[in-house]
């Protein structure tokens, strides 16, 4: 697991200067689909829109199972435990098993609804419609809480690591690594918000690759100390599909070394991770409203998603489907199933932007740029061929998800977006033809 999150990191360090570079380029703040909208026309940045909707959506969709699942260990702490039909997705496709090896449920669909993943979305839908400003000192806060827990986990799990867990070191040898890392890959998601602020800094040059690293290094080293520390408590086969692995891994040492520091470190690491997943849902269904709003708003999209709410000023609509979307697939689905779509669709997008890069060198070499990636075309062709062998790793069921999901959005493309677009020629015509003339 750590060298697959080292993997991880290097190509999320390509594609982050990609972006910084495109980011740069453009005077508004905005996602992918802004720049490519700007830069490589309507029908890329339908594609980046359509793929941004998947990884946005099915993303939340996969934290709402993991707040879920560390909702029911808290309900666990304090000695209260409900029905596990409505604590847990209705699909379960590895089926479900305790730490103890206890089977739970067998793989498959059985009757039940987490009710926890879709009240999570529904209450933060809510809080976005009315309207939410985050602060720089809150978002600080919450980042100090969060790193208070995985460091409280570390260094207190350091104590009960037991060594025979780490062999074999590579369990399912390097195409094991491979494919973990296409697995963990939705963990480094956000990253490239770092690259949306190349126009504010003074030194965008310097600037933008240092806070670009420095975030990866951190964020990489945080996380390979829980995966050492994790994989040397409990063995790794246990952990699989496990939506709270760390926290069920306190609770059960535990509950069988009875030690209380343990127990309270897991009360704290819930609180932690909780704050922390809370905070992401809300920044990714804010974005995935707004790159509703965009499309809508470029015509692509019906008008009713980019209808502002007479009283908050939110898109409220697009903001209400962008809920239900994630909180009724967020009760059924299983995490797994959900990172692997969230994977592609976000590998995918990186691929598109760091292919934007190269056709911009050489159409658009004179442009101005705030920032341009070091190494001549080395890291948007090595960010291609990363993401690409990461994409490789993915199951091939994921793979025909994606490939659905983007026929269903070239369709649309072709019998609506099209013909309604701001750029439709016989829109075009239309509107010179209602000019009065002199």
């Amino acid at each position: 697991m750590a060298l697959s999150l080292v993997l991880v990191a290097i190509v999320c360090g390509f594609t982050a200067l990609c972006y910084a570079e495109l980011a740069s380029m453009i005077p508004i703040a905005g996602s992918a689909y802004t720049y490519t909208y700007a830069t490589m026309g309507e029908l890329i940045a339908w594609i980046i829109g359509w793929d941004l909707i998947l990884e946005y959506a099915v993303s939340n969709m996969a934290v709402s199972v993991g707040f879920a699942a560390h909702m029911a260990a808290t309900f666990q702490w304090f000695g209260w435990h409900p029905a596990l039909r409505w604590i847990t997705p209705a699909y379960l496709p590895g089926g479900l098993t305790d730490l103890q090896g206890n089977v739970l449920y067998t793989p498959g669909w059985h009757f039940g609804f987490n009710i926890p993943a879709f009240l999570i979305v529904m209450i933060l839908t809510v809080v976005l419609v009315r309207g939410i400003r985050e602060s720089a000192e809150t978002n600080n806060v919450m980042v100090l809480l969060k790193i208070a827990a995985i460091l409280a986990f570390v260094f207190v799990g350091m104590r009960f690591i037991h060594p025979t867990n780490y062999h074999p070191f590579v369990p399912e040898g390097w195409s094991g690594v491979l494919t973990g890392g296409s697995i963990i890959f939705f963990t480094y998601i956000g990253f490239d918000s770092v690259s949306t602020a190349a126009e504010e800094a003074r030194n965008p040059q310097r600037d933008i690759p240092i806070g670009i690293i420095a975030t990866l290094i951190v964020c990489t080293v945080l996380y390979i100390a829980v995966a050492v520390v994790l994989t040397g408590l409990v063995n790794w086969s246990k952990l699989i599909d496990d939506a709270a692995p760390v926290v069920n891994s306190l609770s059960y040492l535990a509950g069988t070394t009875k030690s209380a520091l343990l127990r309270w470190t897991e009360l704290a690491v819930l609180f932690g991770a909780m704050m922390g997943m809370i905070s992401s849902l809300l920044v990714f269904q804010l974005g995935q409203a707004r790159v509703w709003f965009s499309m809508s708003r470029d015509g692509l999209l019906p008008t009713m998603f980019s209808r502002v709410h007479p009283r908050f000023r939110t898109p409220a609509v697009a903001t209400w489907i962008a809920g239900f979307l994630v909180g009724i697939p967020g009760g059924i689905l299983d995490i797994g199933t959900l990172s692997d779509l969230s994977n592609i669709g976000t590998l995918f997008a990186f691929v598109l932007v760091s292919l934007g890069v190269i056709i911009l060198r050489y159409k658009q070499p004179e442009r101005r740029r705030g920032f341009r990636a070091p190494g001549g075309l080395a890291a948007p062709i090595l960010s291609v061929i990363f993401c690409v062998l990461l994409m490789a790793g993915l199951p091939i069921l994921t793979w025909l998800r994606f490939f659905g999901w983007l026929i269903i959005g070239l369709t649309v493309y072709a019998l609506y977006s099209r013909h309604r677009s701001e750029f439709c020629p016989r829109k075009a015509d239309a509107e010179l033809e209602a000019v009065p003339k002199r």
